[in-house]
């Protein structure tokens, strides 16, 4: 005794066109590297983007600490100028020099031991 097997269900076709699997996987394929292609231009255009932020970034933090600068430096001056009559020209210059480099020095050490505790953090 043997089964006859249920009717089969044909594919339905479309205006009479009978699509093969190799040009289905064909058209797939196409379409495919056409997505990618289109992703990496996408990516492109999403590079050009960050590059020309951190472009104009760069440049308006060189010019930030260009003028930054400047106002350091206009306020040594001031502060000369202001010494001058208690200390004299070549006192306030000295008390503000040493003052200066007594600032720097403090920054450097500071900077210094921040180092040597990120080096321990990192030891294994």
């Amino acid at each position: 005794m043997t089964q006859e097997p249920a009717e089969t269900v044909e594919a339905p076709q479309t205006d009479g066109q009978d699509e093969s699997i190799r040009d289905s996987i064909t058209r797939l394929y196409a379409d495919g590297r056409a997505y990618a292609e289109a992703e990496v231009e996408r990516q492109k255009l999403r590079a050009g983007i960050a590059v020309a932020g951190v472009r104009d970034a760069a440049i308006l933090g060189g010019l930030a600490l260009l003028l930054l600068f400047g106002v350091v430096v206009a306020g040594l001056v001031g502060l000369i100028f202001g010494l001058t009559p208690a200390l004299g020209p070549l006192g306030a210059t000295g008390a503000v020099l040493g003052g200066t480099l007594l600032v720097i020095l403090i920054l450097l050490l500071l900077a210094k031991a921040r180092i040597g505790h990120m080096k321990r953090a990192m030891k294994p």
